[in-house]
């Protein structure tokens, strides 16, 4: 699934949708093989585009006539699912046929990926039959309601689109004001925290520390350690707490994406991720100083 969402050329409407909350993209993609290119407009809430290649991401923001550049790991974005740094899937969630279904207009496999332990949800994937990519996705709770469900209304497979007008696009910035936040690759040990106790499965995957220009030691950077299982990802956001930004400890929710906050000394942390909350605290408690 994972290699045909990458390799695949398609265009298509793919919808989100997380209760009564819903939002809509249009979506462009091609693969010469060693490159990868993706457009994506928001066609409902506030205009954006954002166009992708390989790692490389601009967003443009047509009502600020603003851009903003930067270097994106893909993790977990639909319909780019499967991701993992090893074979520990099976590990942590069970696999079940349940039939065909048509989606789009086209013929898709349908599976269930049902989590071992309370500390991931489950997952329902239909996957195009003769591409194997992934054209519907609904994220599962514990008694199995739909959290969140990410589907294309339309599909059109070997679509004509052409990587060299993606490049012009990405790259005529003519009008806009360019943003290029400094995102350095360190190590939670260089930033002085660790994990007192892992949580099972979940494997670290990278650690940037994102420099806005203020920051006025290491300290000061805030830093994003990200986790996976293979399926569910969480982000651990650390910064220096602010007693005007920062209020009191909490956890919200949005469809299938929780988050937790605690204040640890003087940092603040959110933790993020589309994990049952249980999950997040496990996270929260166990990050701690190590210097």
């Amino acid at each position: 699934m994972h290699e045909a969402s990458r390799q695949r050329a398609y265009m298509g409407t793919l919808v989100v949708s997380a209760g009564s909350v819903m939002s809509a993209s249009r979506i462009w993609h091609v693969c010469d093989g060693a490159q990868q290119m993706e457009r994506v407009e928001t066609l409902t809430g506030a205009p954006r585009t954002t166009i992708r290649r390989n790692n490389e991401v601009i967003t443009f923001i047509p009502e600020s006539r603003t851009a903003w550049v930067e270097k994106r790991e893909s993790l977990g974005l639909f319909p780019e699912l499967l991701r993992t740094p090893s074979n520990a899937i099976p590990d942590h969630y069970g696999v079940r046929e349940t039939g065909v279904e048509r989606v789009a207009g086209h013929l898709a496999d349908v599976v269930e990926i049902v989590p071992k332990d309370p500390l991931r949800f489950g997952y329902r994937i239909w996957s195009e039959k003769k591409t194997g990519l992934v054209v519907r996705l609904q994220t599962l709770g514990e008694q199995g309601n739909v959290l969140e469900q990410v589907a294309f209304s339309e599909l059109q497979l070997d679509a004509p689109v052409r990587m060299d007008k993606l490049n012009r696009l990405m790259n005529n910035t003519r009008g806009y004001e360019v943003h290029t936040p400094v995102l350095k690759k360190t190590t939670p040990e260089a930033e002085g925290w660790r994990l007192r106790e892992s949580v099972p499965g979940f494997l670290s995957m990278s650690c940037y520390i994102r420099d806005g220009g203020e920051a006025t030691g290491a300290d000061a950077a805030p830093m994003q350690w990200v986790f996976s299982d293979g399926l569910a990802s969480v982000s651990l956001f650390v910064e220096v707490f602010d007693a005007q930004r920062h209020g009191q400890e909490k956890s919200s929710v949005s469809g299938a994406t929780h988050s937790v906050t605690r204040r640890i000394g003087d940092h603040w942390l959110t933790a993020l991720g589309e994990v049952p909350p249980a999950t997040l605290r496990l996270f929260a408690q166990s990050l701690e100083r190590a210097r």
